[in-house]
């Protein structure tokens, strides 16, 4: 039997992947990646730049790793729902067989390559690995979906076997022979110059090789201190797989295997950690049974909320000169590096949301644009938590200080000097409210207030009583 192995741009790797290893149990596997225009074509490329420089690079080290076990990966050119069934019929294919996707738009397009296939004799089966739990799986006693993380994450433990990753294929079947009608969908491989996206050096590289590099130095270093390690901001103490499991260059029960016996003895590293993979699958629950959350509020009654216009701040904001250094910092590394570590992630979003007044959702989409690890679910989940209106027990009324946080968190202010470097010499006392410092002192550190460093561009004190004052006034209207 000869079956189309579909790649979807979340499962980028040969080990752990289910359908590939279906399909070589039934006989020939032919494995296939669809370069569709909606993510593709230069005008959308360049929207996403970090996302697609890390897709291309871990493409091209999956083809390279497919052809080494003596098969190759087709690259077929057009939209899926017009190419998959045209590549089947072409190459005679049984069925296609392809990772779950979650997202709506997802879920429709594959309903429909689905009813293609079909009407052509052949079939669409999916697996799961996108997460370790089917989005649904997880139920209240009330057969409802969880609204809250911690029983979520008890009722997930409960419920899930931790499957043991599978290894990559050793070998491939070669390709058949193709038709002379292929010519009208094969293509070339996509690269940078192809999309239109200019190479950025400073990002997380991709493919698989490169992530299980990630996971082996986090879980010899980092790993036993993550807990605490997590939240220090100018510090190696994160995993870095975040990208890694959005584009399935490493597999959710890969991560969850590797580190669960280096951190038996360093219980609350694993509890911390654990929780951090079974976050991602609240997130991706949380989207599958309410999917109007990637466009509206999950509670209903920050519908209509009086978000402010103000473009201003939000240019501020964007390009870290709100005058609030840990604010400015985050921007700053996401549009460099592709990354906001997480800590900072928080701060820069309740700033936004509370301090500014801003609606959430722009937020959403700057994030969306440049990071790396741009995920759907999790980027929603996270900044619904940060402004008060989504899933959880964070509470609306809960303002992020920028100052204390800082100062907690990059208590050296190494973080702030990498990214604000005209702060570098500012004193640590002082580094994350330069306005406090003594004047002589900032101008010996080459600071001058409003010129070569902005003043707040809010009080802290005036930014959280005009949220404050919003949110009570909205949320108590019958």
């Amino acid at each position: 039997m000869r079956t189309l192995v579909w790649f979807r741009g979340k499962d980028l790797r040969l080990t752990d992947h289910l359908p590939l290893l279906d399909a070589l149990r039934g006989g020939e596997a032919v494995p296939l990646f669809v370069v569709d225009p909606y993510f593709f074509a230069p005008s959308r490329a360049r929207e996403l730049p970090n996302r697609m420089q890390f897709l291309v690079e871990s493409l091209e080290e999956l083809a390279a790793d497919i052809k080494a076990r003596g098969s190759q990966l087709l690259f077929a050119h057009g939209k899926s729902l017009d190419v998959v069934p045209q590549v089947a019929k072409a190459l005679a294919v049984s069925r296609v067989v392809a990772h779950r996707w979650s997202e709506p738009f997802g879920i429709e397009r594959d309903r429909r390559v689905a009813a293609a296939l079909a009407a052509a004799g052949s079939r669409l089966e999916l697996f799961e690995g996108e997460t370790m739990a089917s989005p649904g799986q997880i139920l209240t006693g009330q057969g409802t979906s969880f609204a809250v993380f911690t029983p979520f994450a008890r009722a997930f433990a409960k419920s899930v076997t931790m499957a043991t990753p599978r290894p990559a294929p050793r070998t491939l079947p070669p390709l058949p022979d193709l038709p002379a009608s292929a010519s009208a969908w094969l293509g070339p491989a996509p690269t940078l110059a192809s999309i239109g996206v200019q190479k950025n050096e400073f990002l997380t590289p991709g493919g698989e090789r490169a992530a299980r590099g990630r996971l082996a130095v986090f879980a010899r270093a980092a790993a036993a201190q993550y807990d605490e390690g997590r939240n220090l901001m100018a510090i190696a103490g994160t995993s870095r797989m975040s990208q890694d499991l959005k584009f399935g260059t490493l597999s959710p029960f890969a991560a969850w295997d590797a580190l669960r016996e280096p951190l038996a003895h360093h219980p609350k590293a694993w509890r911390a950690f654990s929780n951090e993979l079974v976050w991602r699958e609240f997130a991706y629950d949380v989207m599958r049974s309410k999917p109007a959350v990637l466009t509206h509020p999950f509670r209903p009654a920050w519908e209509k909320f009086p978000w402010r216009e103000d473009q201003a701040a939000w240019g501020a904001w964007v390009e870290g000169k709100t005058g609030y250094p840990v604010v400015d910092a985050a921007a700053r590394q996401l549009l460099a590096e592709g990354f906001v570590h997480n800590r900072a992630r928080m701060i820069a979003a309740s700033f936004l949301c509370k301090h500014l007044l801003l609606d959430f959702r722009l937020g959403e989409a700057h994030y969306m644009k440049h990071l790396t690890d741009g995920d759907w679910a999790s980027n929603n989940l996270g900044w619904q938590w940060s402004a008060g209106c989504g899933v959880d027990a964070q509470p609306w009324f809960r303002v992020f200080n920028p100052v204390t946080q800082g100062e907690k968190f990059d208590a050296a202010g190494a973080y702030v000097r990498r990214w604000v470097p005209e702060l570098a010499k500012v004193h640590a006392k002082y580094i994350h409210s330069p306005w406090t410092s003594p004047p002589l002192e900032l101008r010996s550190a080459g600071v001058e207030l409003g010129k070569t460093y902005p003043r707040p561009i809010v009080e802290h004190v005036v930014g959280r009583g005009r949220f404050l004052a919003a949110a009570e006034g909205h949320l108590r209207k019958p």
